[in-house]
């Protein structure tokens, strides 16, 4: 179904739902936007900007209904884009009672949801009964401090509707945005999931004080790692080294802006992984993924040795320094 004027809204009030309804209002003559923090709300519509995340960026309060209902902002749109946190995603579509049948969901999440150890449109077709043409997703690489920036980025929307997924992209691109479109979303969606454990891995080995040489090795290792994980889960025909794959894993793991590499270092630097979270201001997804991958994959019998590494020093307290001298043994 095509919609002639696309009515958008965003569910989330991070980084990442800043930058979304950036780049909407970039076309849009309006969007709904709902965060639950009532504060932020008021500081966006006297001060015209987010005071948590990317305040840098100023918005036309009149492009913007601002609401801390959910179900207001679903019922208002035909696009529906989810940008919270996999781990508190449950919490928010608990307070769901708007009729989302006909809507398009669109996933700007990076995880898996823990309650149900499925990605989050999985989660919306089993949950919601939608059908599949029905489910999008917004993938990098593509950080938001770099669209606040309004530095060229790109994106990728995948769909199995070509019609949804080009909506989305023509709603989203402007002269700092390119959008591309595929059809590959179990494909996009896991290696949303995916390289933010493998940023992790690297922020610990820089914490560790491994220097280029091995991050090369690392990064490489972790791209093949995360081809054989999603054949697993979906096979079919992808060029792993396309920027959607191989290019929203680089940025995540080299980029200052990665909140995934930063834990890590810290990790690596020898926080624990409580006091590194607590310094964090921002979710990284990675923790969460790592769990989730971990237990996935144990049903999988993919060969992982990146991931196992970081599972157990994330989840079992071994000993960084101890873990990676093992890992570089198995990596070629």
């Amino acid at each position: 179904m095509t919609h002639n004027k696309p009515k958008f809204a965003v569910i989330g009030g991070g980084s990442w739902a800043t930058a979304i309804a950036k780049m909407l209002c970039e076309n849009q003559e309006q969007i709904a936007w709902y965060m639950r923090n009532e504060v932020a709300l008021e500081e966006i519509r006297e001060n015209a900007h987010n005071p948590n995340y990317l305040s840098s960026v100023e918005f036309d309060v009149e492009q913007l209904f601002l609401t801390n209902n959910i179900n207001e902002a679903v019922e208002y749109a035909d696009f529906v884009i989810f940008a919270i946190p996999s781990a508190f995603l449950s919490r928010e579509l608990d307070k769901l009672t708007a009729d989302i049948s006909d809507k398009i969901v669109v996933s700007a999440v990076k995880g898996i949801i823990p309650e149900t150890g499925l990605i989050v449109g999985e989660h919306f077709c089993q949950t919601y009964q939608l059908d599949r043409e029905q489910i999008a997703v917004i993938a990098g690489p593509c950080h938001a401090e770099e669209v606040a920036l309004e530095r060229l980025s790109y994106l990728t929307i995948a769909s199995a509707s070509e019609t949804n997924a080009q909506q989305i992209a023509d709603c989203l691109k402007s002269h700092y945005i390119k959008v591309k479109t595929t059809d590959d979303v179990l494909g996009v969606e896991y290696t949303s999931m995916l390289k933010n454990i493998y940023a992790v891995a690297c922020g610990m080995a820089h914490g560790l004080g491994y220097g280029d040489n091995f991050q090369a090795v690392l990064m490489s290792n972790a791209i093949r790692e995360m081809k054989k994980f999603i054949k697993k889960v979906h096979k079919m025909k992808r060029t792993i080294t396309g920027s959607e794959y191989l290019g929203d894993l680089l940025v995540t793991g080299y980029s200052l802006f990665s909140r995934n590499r930063m834990f890590g270092n810290m990790v690596g630097k020898g926080y624990t992984v409580k006091s590194a979270q607590m310094e964090m201001n921002m979710v990284a997804e990675g923790y969460y993924a790592t769990k989730s991958a971990y237990l996935m994959n144990e049903k999988l019998g993919a060969k992982t040795p990146i991931i196992n590494a970081v599972y157990d020093i994330l989840y079992n307290n071994k000993e960084p320094k101890k873990v990676f001298k093992k890992l570089t043994d198995k990596l070629n």
